[in-house]
């Protein structure tokens, strides 16, 4: 298992901008981030692979991009042009090919 430590959530008004990151404690094959919405089940955002090979949720492509640093096992997930549906916790997630992990949650708030 990793440890996963989030930061950069907060409140924008719709049409701002936020970035998080989230580091992990050792070598990650995968990474990425899910949200999940107040009623709504978890959902993916975005992740990445070691090699940089990147999937997006439908609802966020062109709007967000995700990138990594390998060196420092670290993601960033920068989120553009943010709507009110996009408010949400979101969770950084890491994945070998033995175990998964989740980080603890961000709230990410949109405002109009």
């Amino acid at each position: 298992q990793v440890q996963l430590v989030e930061s950069g959530g907060g409140m924008v008004q719709a049409g701002g901008s936020l970035r998080l990151s989230c580091a992990a404690s050792g070598s990650i094959f995968k990474m990425g981030w899910y949200r999940q919405a107040p009623g709504k089940q978890r959902e993916l955002v975005a992740t990445i692979t070691s090699g940089g090979y990147t999937n997006y949720a439908d609802s966020v492509k062109g709007r967000f991009t995700i990138s990594r640093d390998n060196a420092k096992n670290t993601v960033w997930l920068q989120m553009n042009s943010l709507k009110l549906e996009d408010t949400a916790v979101y969770y950084c997630y890491a994945a070998n090919s033995k175990f998964s992990s989740w980080g603890q949650g961000t709230q990410v708030t949109v405002s109009s």
